[in-house]
This record gives C-alpha cells, structure tokens and sequence, in this order.
C-alpha cells in the first residue's frame, strides 16, 4: 500500500465558551489563552452522543500567527460510556479571517487550514477499539466553535 486509506469516525461540533476565555498572555515564544468548551454533539457510523461541559483548548498562538490546539474534552456515548478525547493539531488563520473568528461567522472547510490528530482512551468494552486509533481530523467554524470530520486511519 502506497497511501493512507481512512475511514469516516464521527463529525464533532464543540459549543465554545468565548465569554470564559482566560489569557495567559505572552509566555516564552508564543500566547497562552485557554478557551473552556461548554459541551457539544459527536455523531458517526459507530458511535455518537455529546460532549462534556468543562473542556477546554490550552491554545498557544505563534509568533507567526499560526494556532497551537490542544483540546481534551469527555465524550459521553448515547448508551452511557466516558471517552477521554485529546487532540493536538495546527489553525492557520487568515489575518483577514480574525476578526470574522471573533464574530463567531461561519467559516467552511476550505476558508483557512485547520488539522488534528484526535487520541482516545475507555474502559467501555464496546469502545476499547478507539483506543488504538489514529485518527486525523479537519476543521471549520459555526457560530458556536470548532466543528471537525474526524476520520481513523486503517
């Protein structure tokens, strides 16, 4: 095999706690702030259900104006199982895009450069697939925050 073949994991839409934001400030080479996530919805072929309250992304944004993500959030499963969900990854905004990221706009796929490598740990029977997953994730903006296709990696 000469290429990545995936497969599609679910769709994440996070509800983001803009109004909670905490900066940090500047610390070594880049800005701390951390953005808490008040819960969202997960969805795809093999599990869904929502997203914990209490999350949150430890963001370091760069001297280049690249976004450092580092998010870990609770998935709860619609049957009741607790996914530990982290994800690091890289946002590429647009200096033009900044301010339409503060207005909470819609911003599709293809309007900025937004990847993680979401990880995964369960104790749920039924779920300890996941926990050998790599997956890889893109992303978009609604009103709300981050919204990510999440794919596993065969």
């Amino acid at each position: 095999m000469d290429t990545l073949v995936s497969t599609p994991l679910f769709t994440l839409n996070l509800d983001v706690a803009l109004d909670r934001t905490q900066a940090i400030g500047q610390v070594a080479d880049h800005k701390r702030i951390i953005v808490p996530i008040n819960g969202g919805t997960f969805e795809g072929p093999r599990l869904r259900g929502t997203v914990l309250p209490d999350g949150a992304d430890w963001l370091s944004v760069q001297s280049d104006g690249s976004w450092n993500i580092d998010v870990r959030v609770t998935l709860r499963t619609d049957d009741e199982a607790l996914i530990y969900m982290r994800y690091t990854g890289v946002t590429i905004p647009k200096p033009e895009m900044l301010e339409r990221f503060k207005q909470r706009e819609i911003l599709p796929y293809d309007a900025y450069y937004a990847r993680t490598t979401p990880r995964f740990e369960t104790a749920a029977p039924k779920y300890q697939w996941l926990n050998g997953v790599i997956a890889v994730a893109n992303g978009m903006r609604l009103e709300t925050g981050p919204k990510y296709q999440v794919f596993a990696i065969l």
